[in-house]
């Protein structure tokens, strides 16, 4: 397997908010691309490395960045001999591709074709989070059928979904739908899903897809990661018949497009660390510091 860790992003809220603090104590941040930030004893990016390279699970990983943050980036992959590090070609926020994107050029650039782990460069986990238990997940779901992929899920508070997608599952946990920042009213589910997938190497194909349809549509359609997911989970069409039709692959049928939907099964976890701002930081480093249990098997 191979994995992609999504990093061309310019952290904005938090480098707007270091400029902002008056304690001057997170001067030294200023700058710093989110995943090379310090969290504990080494940069965020690193916990992810080491605990792949300790499982093997993949046996090369893709750090797409942008042109402003390439050379950071080039220099810290030097004591990993196995991440290669891609240019997205932009330096500002602006001029973002967005991170559906920034996943199809990885996919493109290196001809991935194998099943393929996406992590958000921005994100970690509670220590329940085990990359061994993942892995042996997704085969059970494979096991079922070739085409699926698994993602993660924890459970939010109330007031919190309207800031994450919200998936709505079977008794198998099986995705049925997924509900960008939806109202409290607009579902009863609290199913967050982090950025942490693994597409079976039979949904990749279906990047071009997404992408063509979106290429006329504002960036936030295309921008999260979560957005390709949705379209992944919700691509079955209604006939005239009225029966649903939920297939493997897209074709033509009476003369009109019909799109067929990937299965997407769900592995629990208790929680996540989402490095958005600067309080988000400042705590993610403090539960690094002061209260992680078992530093050398950590996400292993």
């Amino acid at each position: 397997m191979k994995a992609v860790i999504l990093a061309a992003g310019y952290g904005t809220r938090l480098q707007r908010d270091i400029e902002n603090d008056t304690t001057g104590n997170f001067k030294h941040l200023g700058g710093i691309a989110k995943p090379l930030l310090p969290v504990g004893p080494c940069a965020l990016i690193s916990h992810w490395v080491q605990a792949l390279n300790k499982t093997r699970c993949v046996d090369t990983v893709y750090v797409v960045t942008n042109d402003l943050y390439f050379e950071a980036f080039q220099q810290w992959a030097q004591e990993f001999p196995n991440v290669k590090i891609i240019n997205d070609g932009t330096r500002r926020n602006e001029d973002r591709h967005g991170a559906v994107a920034c996943l199809q050029l990885a996919v493109k650039l290196c001809a991935v074709d194998d099943h393929l782990l996406v992590i958000g460069g921005d994100t970690l986990f509670k220590e329940d989070f085990s990359l061994r238990e993942f892995t042996e997940r997704f085969f059970e779901v494979q096991n079922k059928d070739k085409e699926s992929n698994l993602v993660l899920s924890y459970q939010c508070k109330d007031e919190e979904t309207s800031k994450y997608g919200i998936l709505e599952l079977d008794e198998d946990l099986k995705v049925q739908r997924m509900k960008e920042k939806p109202l409290l009213s607009e579902t009863s589910s609290r199913n967050a899903c982090p950025c942490f997938y693994m597409f079976s190497r039979t949904s990749l194909p279906l990047l071009d897809i997404f992408l063509n349809e979106k290429k006329n549509a504002p960036i936030e359609e295309r921008d999260a990661p979560g957005t390709f997911l949705s379209w992944l989970i919700l691509r079955s069409l209604t006939l005239d018949n009225n029966k649903a039709l939920c297939l493997l692959t897209f074709n033509v049928i009476n003369h009109a497009w019909f799109y067929f939907r990937r299965p997407v099964y769900v592995h629990r976890i208790s929680g996540r660390f989402d490095v958005g701002n600067l309080a988000s930081y400042i705590e993610c480093d403090k539960y690094f510091k002061d209260q992680l249990h078992n530093p050398t098997v950590y996400l292993i």
